[in-house]
């Protein structure tokens, strides 16, 4: 089958009613996960990953998607109207977004920002279609030293290109890998680092752990912020239609923000972040009014909130491609993923392709679902973040805890959410941050396996390893983007 056809078979799975269902259900809790400010797309999809048991694998990864692809809307309603990004990428959307509001303008810069976010996921689906299907078809060519590299130079670049200080996330990254030798030994057998507690043999689990971090630790950073919210500028619907103007003023930089953020969607790291401050840097040195920019320019709006949403459609190459992720909720979706017995690789587009193509699918349908949904509601959005955190909170942990123990049912894995919910809230305090450790324990036992494999095959010899032509050429490009922008840094003080 080509892959329209294949395409064609991934819609008759997502159009399901049973699957239209939940990709409007994630849709839905996504852009009220992007409307709340501090929970995040990664949070509730950690908090909802253990109820996805009772779903088929396709069923769940369409669920994921559309909490994912609604957050990155989402986001952009309390940024325009609030002046409260109500996720990490809706930030720059503030900036320019809430000065067009206190203008009167703010229907208009959510209108565009939800067209703008609506063409850049189309267009990055389109190229997570082509390029997850050419990139799976190379992979199959990888052997164990070619996985080490990728997973190496994986989490390398989610050290290099994380907000925060280096040396505190190469910690949490060396914590992770740590963490995720706990258990059983793969290949003899044996028990590591269990101190006698028979439920470790397991290993440490990644369900608890994200939970604890990204679930519990949000409760309670949420528990001792004492934030006022501003009152929410009305939006009337007369307000949503853009000028002729506006309209003519967006178009590139929707295109322009759509391309960047696929394929910096495709590099290690909080990419829908990166993208949008590089998308606006872009806009404003590109814009031929920079002075309008932080205080009202249209540009700075749709083209990060185009990068942002295009972003995440880049994400999910390396994942259903490789079975690599490459940012903390693909994490998650790969946990998802493991929770109903499936290893995401090059394998995954021939073993199960009605998940592979009806996840695609079910983007397009999410797309449209949420231009339709998030337009007409926009006012009935922005008042969720009127709802009281002593109603709020609660039930976010109850969820948590629920969720942790029907997995297992096992008292072991409450200790360690609570455990890790209790160091992520400190983690925060001291200006860490806890994703390269999520992303660690996950790609950890990939890289431990792949390593002593290489080993085994290589007899012990670490420069087969290394020299071999795939690998070497991951290690290289790895090495020449972490150089260069050092020495271009060097060459411009001198010719200065």
């Amino acid at each position: 089958m080509d892959v329209l056809q294949q395409l064609m078979m991934g819609f008759e799975v997502a159009a399901t009613p049973y699957n239209l269902m939940w990709a409007f259900i994630g849709a839905l809790v996504g852009t009220i996960v992007g409307v709340l400010p501090g929970i995040g797309p990664l949070g509730s999809m950690a908090i909802l990953l253990s109820f996805t048991l009772n779903m088929e694998a396709t069923t769940a990864m369409i669920f994921f998607a559309g909490i994912y692809y609604g957050s990155m809307y989402g986001g952009s309603t309390t940024s325009i109207l609030l002046n409260i990004p109500g996720e990490a990428a809706s930030v720059v959307t503030c900036i320019d977004g809430y000065q067009m509001a206190k203008k009167g303008r703010g229907g208009a810069a959510l209108t565009l920002s939800a067209v703008g976010s609506f063409v850049a996921g189309t267009l990055s689906i389109i190229g997570l279609m082509f390029a997850a299907a050419i990139l799976a078809d190379a992979a199959l060519k990888f052997g164990p030293p070619e996985f080490f590299a990728i997973g190496a130079v994986g989490l390398l670049f989610l050290v290099r290109l994380s907000s925060g200080s280096f040396i505190k996330n190469l910690i949490m990254l060396l914590i992770g890998l740590a963490l995720s030798t706990v258990g059983t030994d793969r290949l003899h057998g044996t028990g590591r680092f269990t101190f006698g507690i028979n439920e470790l043999g397991q290993g440490v689990e990644f369900l608890p752990v994200a939970m604890g971090l990204f679930g519990i630790a949000e409760v309670m950073l949420n528990a001792v912020e004492k934030n006022e919210l501003g009152e929410i500028i009305k939006v009337r619907m007369r307000d949503l239609l853009p000028t002729l103007v506006e309209w003519k003023r967006s178009i590139a930089p929707i295109f322009r923000g759509s391309v960047l953020g696929f394929f910096i969607g495709l590099l290690p790291g909080p990419s829908p972040v990166i993208s949008t401050f590089v998308s606006y840097m872009l806009e404003k040195k590109s814009s031929k009014h920079p002075e309008e920019f932080g205080k009202g320019a249209i540009e700075g709006v749709v083209g990060p909130e185009s990068a942002n949403n295009a972003a995440v459609g880049g994400a999910y190459v390396p994942l259903l491609a490789l079975g690599v992720p490459f940012t903390p909720a693909m994490a998650v979706v790969v946990g998802a993923l493991m929770l109903h017995g499936i290893t995401p690789g090059p394998m995954l587009m021939m073993e199960k392709p009605q998940l592979f193509w009806g996840v695609i699918a079910s983007m397009y349908l999410g797309n449209v679902m949420l231009l339709v949904l998030n337009l007409p509601l926009v006012q009935v959005f922005g008042q969720i973040t009127k709802v009281p955190k002593p109603i709020l909170l609660p039930l976010i942990t109850l969820m948590c805890l629920v969720g942790v123990y029907s997995v297992n049912s096992s008292y072991v894995d409450l200790y360690v959410l609570a455990l890790f919910g209790i160091i992520g809230f400190f983690l925060r305090d001291l200006g860490f941050s806890p994703a390269p450790l999520v992303l660690a324990l996950v790609i950890g036992p990939m890289m431990e396996t792949a390593m002593r494999e290489s080993l085994m095959i290589n007899q012990g010899a670490i420069a087969p390893m290394i020299f071999r032509p795939i690998a070497g050429t991951i290690y290289l490009a790895a090495v020449l983007a972490l150089i260069l922008p050092l020495l271009f840094r060097v060459l411009g003080r001198k010719i200065r």
